[in-house]
């Protein structure tokens, strides 16, 4: 009997209309272009506008369109698992809203929350459900509405993160393709360098907590800037050489889009060149859980059936993993 694995069938995203400019920083805090796109190679991201409006609006977009695209019965989904930082509430989960958005009547789902390496952490969770034969359709997000816990008054912050995200489709195959191994990894002693403070049972929301404005990313950016340096290099090398990959076995990384020079790094410590890494954190910016699946969805139209991709993050948490994937289609 041939061994079962998961593989994206299909991929679709969704960013909102609104695009918040390097020019439109420089008159909210006190920065520059130059300054913006020299430290992390952002010229713009897109934000979420309008009352009422939460993550869910982005994975049901997303959700809706692969659905189409891969000419998908919302009822046919067993399985739906979201991988966000910013739920639209705290329960129901954000993945329960999508569901009944897109009418997945017949599926289960949960949010997993992994900050910027969520959707690797979703990915690698749904592929296991997939290879158990327990299910056929799983429908993997990755999402974040960055803009509603950022504060746009500390400029280390406000200039790295948007909105937006994207969603896979994973169904099994018996072919030598999909997700073929993955490494994740965490240490909760990063906590202290990148958080939101308020809002949990530790803190719970009070006049103090808002006032204090403790409901906002908080980071230490030189400190976190070394340790995704190091971590995301290393475990994408890592992988590498768990499955006997030369830089020449592979077509593309797909690196979660925190900043350029961590993108750099990684790419020069796998010995890939920049041919070969996915990149689109100029229009985008950093969206957390969107960022992997929004770049696959940009560079779709150039993978081809059998091409070697090493997907790679680092999170809040501190959270980071890669993964091995062979393209399917």
């Amino acid at each position: 009997m041939k061994k079962i694995r998961a593989k994206i069938s299909g991929v679709s995203g969704y960013v909102p209309d609104y695009v918040l400019t390097n020019a439109e920083l420089e008159t909210m805090v006190d920065t520059s272009d130059e300054w913006i796109t020299t430290r992390t190679g952002i010229k713009e991201r897109r934000l979420l506008k309008g009352e009422g409006k939460g993550t869910s609006v982005i994975g049901i977009e997303a959700s809706k369109r692969l659905l189409e695209k891969t000419n998908t019965d919302a009822s046919e989904i067993d399985l739906i698992i979201c991988a966000t930082v910013t739920p639209d509430m705290l329960f129901p989960s954000t993945s329960n809203i999508i569901a009944d958005g897109i009418g997945a009547i017949n599926s289960f789902s949960y949010d997993i929350q992994a900050a910027c390496s969520g959707f690797l952490y979703a990915l690698a969770t749904g592929s296991k459900f997939i290879e158990s034969g327990t299910h056929h359709k799983v429908l993997v997000i990755g999402a974040d509405k960055m803009s509603s816990i950022i504060d746009y008054q500390d400029r280390q912050t406000c200039i790295i993160f948007g909105d937006g995200g994207g969603a896979v489709l994973l169904e099994p195959t018996e072919e030598e393709e999909g997700v073929m191994d993955s490494i994740l990894r965490a240490d909760g002693s990063g906590v202290k360098y990148l958080h939101m403070k308020a809002g949990g049972s530790n803190y719970p929301p009070s006049h103090e907590t808002v006032s204090a404005r403790e409901h906002y990313v908080k980071q230490e950016g030189a400190t976190v800037f070394k340790f995704a340096v190091k971590n995301m290099a290393d475990v994408s090398a890592e992988i590498m050489e768990k499955n006997n990959l030369k830089a020449d076995d592979i077509a593309w990384l797909v690196p979660h889009q925190a900043n350029l020079r961590i993108i750099d790094a990684t790419a020069n410590r796998m010995g890939i060149g920049s041919e070969k890494v996915m990149n689109n954190i100029s229009k985008y910016g950093n969206t957390t859980a969107g960022t992997i699946p929004l770049c696959l969805w940009d560079y779709e139209s150039k993978l081809k059936k059998g091409d070697n991709l090493i997907l790679a993050a680092f999170g809040g948490g501190f959270t980071w993993g890669s993964m091995y994937l062979r393209w399917a289609y």
